[in-house]
């Protein structure tokens, strides 16, 4: 059991205010909260599901303000919301089967998985901007699989998964970016609200980090909003990359 004294609670109150924030802007904010709960001492998978609960709040309030672009898209909702959450269970049950000792060899490369999805995130988003808004059916058993898979990694991992759906879902429905990228955002929810909920009985959380960096990650997410009309995402987007990095090839070594 990890002692958390004063010093251990700032370092998570912090990670996860910076998360929230890094998510409202670019997204990759798990690349925060993750290793720094590890490096207080945390075993991985505590650190993993603490992290994915901690930073609830941050995916709700998102999707809280894209609620006019997902008014008029209930149809995807219904059709894609089940599968995603049957990819977050299949995704939960698997990590929690996991040992920690397979786990934190497999993190590193993870970490720099998701780095990369974040470094593709303005190839993604011009690609998906450019495709003419069209209406097409959502029904394709290939982005009914791609969604599932998403929902695996999502709950297993979950770093970069906001920019492996944009790109899945751009490349499957013609819409306008900002209703794909709401979309985006409500399955982002519903697979880590299933996670979440998994992981509140089955997994290895630390409750007093969770009570911590709820409130704190809900801060950032507004926070972030704010930053997001200020500073070019790609400087933050940066910035975690390079931090990403870092600590994957920490581990590593």
């Amino acid at each position: 059991m990890i002692h958390l004294d004063a010093a251990r609670l700032l370092l998570v109150a912090g990670a996860a205010l910076l998360a929230g924030a890094v998510n409202a802007v670019a997204g990759g904010g798990t690349l925060l909260s993750f290793p720094a709960l590890l490096l207080i001492g945390f075993p991985a998978l505590t650190a993993n599901v603490t992290s994915t609960l901690g930073l609830l709040p941050g995916y709700a309030g998102g999707s809280l303000a894209y609620r006019a672009e997902l008014s008029a898209q209930r149809a995807r909702v219904r059709f894609l919301g089940p599968i995603s959450v049957a990819g977050a269970v299949v995704g939960a049950i698997l990590l929690t089967r996991t040992s920690n000792h397979v786990f934190a060899a497999i993190v590193p490369w993870l970490i720099l998985v998701a780095c990369a999805l974040l470094l593709l995130q303005p190839v993604v988003t011009s690609r998906v901007r450019a495709r003419r808004p069209e209406r097409e059916q959502h029904r394709s058993p290939v982005l009914a699989v791609a969604q599932f898979l998403g929902g695996v990694y999502g709950a297993f991992f979950g770093a970069g998964l906001g920019v492996m759906m944009l790109a899945v879902l751009g490349l499957f429905i013609r819409d306008d970016l900002q209703r794909i990228n709401a979309l985006k955002g409500m399955m982002s929810l519903i697979i880590n609200i299933v996670a979440a909920i998994y992981f509140a009985f089955f997994g290895p959380v630390s409750w007093l980090a969770v009570l911590v960096m709820v409130p704190m990650s809900a801060a950032g997410g507004f926070l972030g909003v704010t930053v997001a009309r200020r500073l070019h995402p790609v400087v933050l987007r940066t910035l975690v990359v390079a931090f990403g990095v870092a600590f994957a090839i920490h581990q590593l070594l």
